[in-house]
């Protein structure tokens, strides 16, 4: 397949190393680097989220507060809406 690509100059330079090292086409460089990359089967690297201590006092259970503001919610809704708790 013929086609048109454009290289940044330090891709091609690193072709041109390539080339000459192994006393090669540019043609054979661009493939045999191209064949290589595609095959590592190394994708993208996943998404990393950045964690924070919370700060916690001992004995809060961290992974109860959303529980605890959605009741407080919950609360300040049903006094809004006239009930006594």
């Amino acid at each position: 397949m013929r086609t048109t690509v454009t290289l940044d100059p330090d891709v091609a330079d690193q072709l041109k190393q390539i080339m000459k090292h192994r006393k090669t086409t540019f043609e054979e460089a661009v493939n045999s680097t191209l064949r290589k990359g595609l095959s590592s089967g190394v994708g993208p690297r996943p998404y990393e989220v950045p964690s924070y201590p919370l700060g916690l006092k001992p004995g809060i259970d961290g992974d109860r507060i959303i529980h605890h503001i959605d009741e407080t919610a919950d609360r300040s809704r049903l006094e809004k809406m006239g009930y006594d708790l």
